[in-house]
């Protein structure tokens, strides 16, 4: 098990933040878990930030099974949290759960589930199985579409009153977290007041337990981002300037180097054994 548990995470509420961010890949999770994060997160946004799509609608239960495995590898201490992508458990309570399973015997502690009051069975049925669920309200960009695109949240009462059931329905159903994102951050502060378990903001301002961002966001691997995101780096142009001067090493003969190869000492040694492979070539053909 690793050091890091649903339990450890619950406990932090109000006395610790907490800090989550998603990995997708080996290398990642590994540095992440090495950064000291608290949750590593197999979001279906490696739709988007991996294979390119428009949306995180076309991520499949394969692909996510395939990344939260390649995550699971790398992560000893931090809690691998890992997505439950579109169309996995919105048919029935059955199909949500085979899904769920599926993610736990691929390496992840606990899933995530878009929505709160629509999934109160499920979450509730996970959890008495022993699979730790965290929840999401907000913005849930898998309900993009009905929602008229990717937009602040917590606006007007109806909003203000959906998310505050969500995520009461959640804390009910045994959830251990939620994810509350693009949301004003006073409706965001007033769910972090009302229920008792933890709360994660992406874009929903200072007053929540704690915070999420998409690796690929934080690190300036793209150039655009979303507007709540802080870059922390911006590997995107190094790595760029990396490859460049790569590239024109090698059309200008500096790659490789002397010391990035290796060669025969002696040779006349060389010339022999050159010989001798030649002439046996020649006896074969």
């Amino acid at each position: 098990m690793r050091e890091i548990t649903p339990r450890r995470i619950i406990e932090m509420k109000g006395k610790e933040k907490i800090v989550m961010v998603t990995a997708y890949d080996y290398p990642s999770a590994l540095i992440a878990d090495r950064a000291g994060m608290d949750i590593i997160f197999v979001g279906d946004s490696l739709g988007m930030v991996v294979y390119g799509y428009e949306n995180t609608l076309n991520v499949s239960m394969e692909q996510m099974v395939f990344h939260t495995g390649a995550v699971a590898r790398a992560v000893r201490k931090a809690l691998v949290l890992a997505d439950m992508p579109f169309g996995s458990y919105e048919v029935s309570v059955e199909e949500g759960v085979k899904n769920a399973i599926r993610l736990i015997q691929a390496g992840a502690d606990a899933v995530k589930i878009e929505g709160g009051a629509d999934h109160y069975e499920l979450v509730k049925k996970l959890v008495r199985m022993g699979i730790p669920v965290m929840g999401h309200t907000g913005l849930t960009p898998q309900r993009y579409l009905r929602l008229g695109g990717y937009r602040l949240m917590g606006e007007t009462e109806e909003e203000i009153e959906e998310i505050l059931k969500d995520a009461k329905a959640l804390e009910k159903a045994g959830a251990f977290a939620i994810v509350i994102e693009f949301t004003l951050s006073d409706v965001a502060r007033l769910v972090t007041e009302e229920v008792s378990i933890p709360t994660i903001g992406i874009g929903s301002g200072p007053h929540v337990d704690g915070q999420v961002l998409v690796w690929h966001d934080l690190l300036g691997i793209y150039e655009n981002t979303p507007p709540f995101v802080k870059k922390y780096a911006d590997l995107g142009s190094m790595i760029q300037l990396a490859l460049e001067e790569y590239r024109s090493d090698v059309k200008e003969g500096k790659f490789p180097g002397r010391e990035h190869y290796w060669e025969f000492l002696d040779k006349d040694e060389f010339e022999k054994k050159k010989r001798a492979a030649l002439q046996r070539m020649g006896e074969e053909d």
